[in-house]
Order: structure tokens, then C-alpha cells, then sequence
């Protein structure tokens, strides 16, 4: 079984095809964000690799061979993947890092977090329970926890690994076979879960791992006929085409959208908190988190008190590497980086008062500096759109009813928060919030076993917890008359 340190780039260049290693003369240039250059070349899936993954697991699936294991089998399978990626971690943090341009500590966690997710659905593998339904004398009825078949994961480039391995784990513990789709941005340790699930002794056609295009080999992926659920994380333009196409063969998907995440500040906030969480929820990996505070809805007799300590703390940020832990680092490419900025002008073009940032920083690779705005409001592009990006927009209100309009007056409901130090307070808006996840004095508060998903346009269903697993279950019943 191979150690983490005899992993290199040459490892993971292949894709993971039915259980072995596939190249393609068809390569991408995996670029650093923080240099803008190459620093290894991936091979490119092509639809015959997606159709010998599909009909292998396909196989499986009608061999009844994962459904039939014993449960605590399957679970000690899961969580050997688990033990794998902790192995690799190593090495595939700093591949993570220069792929993606975040710092390497949060590769380690994301790594950390990724075998959390195996161990922790490892340990529901054989708590996957029917139940008896009483119907009279004569009768005996229950049901059964049936597995899909074939599911299909849509990776985004942000958390490759983590996304990844949250749908990933629950799936193979509900007897599952997986094709997961990578992007073709920061793919490469993503990859090393093909290298985890061989080290784990998978069965070979279980789990494939692919790296390709996304029209072409996510299209062909989602429109397969053996394909019977899929999981998508992304944009909600991509995700309504899969959900249209899947919609013609009513094939169920789990989707994650996105969000314009907005923190209320109550008047008696803690505003050291609402500091930290400024930073990790908008400057962390340069605002690319589909949860982002992206707005602070801030008490107009405050916003100038907030915008100042902010201020201060951006004047502490490092900027530089990944590698070197720095505070600021590079968003993923150069075309992400024209959008953010494409935002940025269309945001002072409608009047919101730019105070600071809000150019590319004179260095090699994707910089784009921290940038606040203040004295937004809803009906302004930057109030409402999604930016992906190191981009904070405060919104001034003047009593609690205002402030609540404001935090749900986007088409999104991913995340939401409120800083307050009154228990009522906090109650009273975490449950009038239209959020998937409210987060109360810290933002990104949670784990692997807390629910995640969106409400209106940031998707469907529920990653994460005990929820999720049953994404990749059907319920059937069976009654049965005796005597």
C-alpha cells in the first residue's frame, strides 16, 4: 500500500478510470493563481472514459454487490478511505494549495475535513435502518433503504477535495456506485482519491474519478441513461440546465447554487466577532465560498464606526502565496479575476460608495485587492449578484424589520447571520431568516454533521449530517399479507 510521500505529480496527472489509472493526449495546464503559470499538465477525460466508468459501475450496481455487503464491512471499506486521504494529506496539501492559490494551512483542513466526512458516514454505513409499519392482524409491512445505482457528483474548484468527499461518502454508505466530474480548475488533488480508494481496496469500478469538460463530459455525465441521481455544486445558470435535463427523465438532484449571504449587526453586537468573521467570511480563500458574507447589514449610526475597524484590518492582511500562509491570496484565474472586477465597476457605475480596494494588485498571479463598499443598496447589482470574490458590500438600516427585509431580498438563501448578544434577538431572526444555514456570532459556525443546503435559488436538499444520506436512499415498502 503506498505512503502519502511517494506521491507526485506524475501520480495524479491520469484519471481514475473503473479503478485504473487513464491518461489522454488531451492535457490541461493546471496553472498557480498566485504565479499565473503551469506547474503540471492533467489528462483530459474523453466520453470513452466516462462510459467505460459508467457501465462498470453500472455492473456493480446490478450485482447487488455493495447493496448486499455486510454493513460494518462496507463502513470499515469507508473509513479505510478516510485513513488513506489522512496519509496522503502531506502531499496533496501542497497540491492543493498551488493549484487552487489557498493557504496551506486551509489545504490541511480541507484534507482534515474531507476524512471527516468518510469516517463520520462510515459510522452511519450500518445505521441505515427500516422500520416495521403496524397494519392489523394478518399483515406484516416494512420498509427498505434502497440504493440509487449509479450517482453522479459535479465538483466545483473552490473545495474539490471537501465537496467531494461530503457527497462521495454519504453515497458508498448507502451501497452506492460514484462518478465523480472534477473541474478543470485545480483538479489534481481531487484526483487523489482514485490513489485513496485503491489504497482502501474499493472494488475496482465502484468509484471513478474524472477530470474533463464540463459540456462534454458533465453534459454526456447527467444525460446517461444509467445514471440515476446526481449531485451538482456550482452556478445556478449550470444547475437549472441539469436540472432541465434530468427533469426529462425524472432523475432526482441534489444542488448547491450559491448565495449573496448578508450578516446583520445588531446594535449590540460584539464587534470584535464581527471583525473575525469579516475576515473569514468574505477574505478567506479571496471570498470564493458559496456561503460568503458578502454583505454586513450594518445600523446606519454604526456604519462608519464598522467601516473604520474594518479599514484597520485590512491594513493587517499579508498578501502573497498560499504557501507562505498569507492572508490574502489569489482568486483562481485571470478570467475570474476580469468578472470580479467587471463587478466592482458595475458597483461604483450604480453609485455604491467604493471605500477601498477595488483594483488588481500590481504582482504576478490573480490579486484582487480587499474591497469594501458602503451605502449599498438591494436593487443595485452588487446588493444582488453573486460576485465570488474578496468584495464586501455594507447596507445600512435603521431598525430590526429593515434589516430582516434587507438580508431576504435576494433571489439567494444560502447562508445567513446576525451578531447580537441578546439570545431573543437572535432567536427572533434566525427564525424569520430565509436561509439554509444561520450562523449566530460567528460565521461558518458548524461541522460535517451539521445540515447544509439552500432555500429559493441556492439549490435543493441537504449535504452534510445525518440529512444527507438520505440523497442516496429510496424508500420502498413492502406489505405482505399472511395467514
Amino acid at each position: 500500500m503506498p505512503a502519502g510521500e511517494d506521491v507526485n505529480f506524475g501520480d495524479v496527472q491520469a484519471n481514475f478510470v473503473a479503478g485504473n489509472w487513464v491518461t489522454s493526449k488531451k492535457l490541461i495546464d493546471n496553472i498557480n493563481p498566485a504565479t499565473g503559470e503551469s506547474f503540471a499538465k492533467v489528462s483530459m477525460a474523453s466520453l470513452n472514459d466516462l462510459e467505460r466508468s459508467i457501465s462498470q459501475a453500472q455492473k456493480i450496481h446490478e450485482s447487488r454487490m455493495l447493496y448486499e455487503m455486510k454493513p460494518h464491512e462496507r463502513a470499515a471499506m469507508i473509513y479505510r478511505i478516510g485513513d488513506a486521504l489522512h496519509e496522503l494529506k502531506p502531499v496533496g496539501a501542497k497540491i492543493l494549495c498551488l493549484e487552487s492559490g489557498k493557504r496551506l494551512c486551509d489545504a490541511e483542513d480541507e484534507f482534515d475535513e474531507a476524512v471527516r466526512y468518510f469516517r463520520y458516514y462510515a459510522g452511519m454505513a450500518d445505521k441505515l435502518e427500516g422500520r416495521s409499519i403496524p397494519l392489523g392482524a394478518g399483515y406484516i409491512d416494512y420498509t427498505l433503504n434502497m440504493p440509487y445505482g449509479v450517482t453522479a457528483h459535479i465538483i466545483p474548484w473552490n473545495f474539490p477535495l471537501s465537496i467531494a468527499a461530503r457527497s462521495l461518502a454519504p453515497a458508498l454508505a448507502a451501497a452506492n456506485c460514484a462518478i465523480v466530474k472534477l473541474p478543470e480548475l485545480a483538479p489534481m488533488a481531487a484526483l487523489l482519491l482514485g490513489r485513496a480508494c485503491e489504497m482502501a481496496e474499493v472494488p475496482k469500478g465502484v468509484v471513478s474519478i474524472l477530470c474533463g469538460d464540463g459540456p462534454e463530459i458533465g453534459g454526456a455525465l447527467v444525460r446517461h441513461p444509467d445514471v440515476s441521481q446526481v449531485v451538482f455544486t456550482g452556478s445556478v445558470a449550470v444547475g437549472q440546465q441539469i436540472m432541465g435535463v434530468l427533469a426529462e427523465r425524472v432523475v432526482p438532484c441534489v444542488t448547491e447554487l450559491g448565495g449573496k449571504s448578508g450578516g446583520i449587526v445588531a446594535r449590540d453586537a460584539n464587534l470584535k466577532r464581527v471583525l473575525d468573521s469579516v475576515y473569514w467570511g468574505i477574505f478567506f480563500h479571496s471570498g470564493q465560498v458559496c456561503s460568503a458574507m458578502s454583505r454586513l447589514i450594518v445600523p446606519r449610526e454604526m456604519q462608519d464606526e464598522i467601516i473604520h475597524m474594518i479599514e484597520e484590518e485590512i491594513d493587517s492582511f499579508s498578501v502573497g502565496d498560499g504557501i507562505e500562509n498569507n492572508d490574502i491570496t489569489p482568486v483562481i484565474s485571470e478570467g475570474h479575476l476580469n468578472g470580479i472586477l467587471g463587478s466592482i465597476e458595475t458597483g461604483k457605475s450604480e453609485g455604491a460608495r467604493l471605500v477601498r480596494g477595488g483594483h488588481r494588485l500590481n504582482r504576478p498571479g490573480f490579486f484582487v485587492a480587499p474591497t469594501v463598499f458602503a451605502d449599498i443598496h438591494t436593487e443595485m447589482t452588487i446588493g444582488k449578484k453573486e460576485i465570488f470574490g474578496p468584495v464586501l458590500a455594507l447596507q445600512p438600516y435603521d431598525n430590526d424589520a429593515e434589516a430582516l427585509a434587507i438580508a431576504n431580498g435576494t433571489d439567494y438563501g444560502l447562508a445567513a447571520g446576525v451578531f447580537t448578544q441578546d439570545i431573543d434577538k437572535a432567536g427572533w431572526f434566525s427564525d424569520r431568516l430565509n436561509a439554509g444555514q444561520v450562523y449566530v456570532n460567528e460565521w461558518y459556525a458548524g461541522g460535517v454533521e451539521t445540515p447544509f443546503g439552500g432555500m429559493k435559488m441556492s439549490g435543493n436538499g441537504r449535504d452534510k449530517g445525518q440529512e444527507a444520506i438520505f440523497n442516496y436512499v429510496q424508500t420502498k415498502n413492502v406489505a405482505i399479507r399472511i395467514g
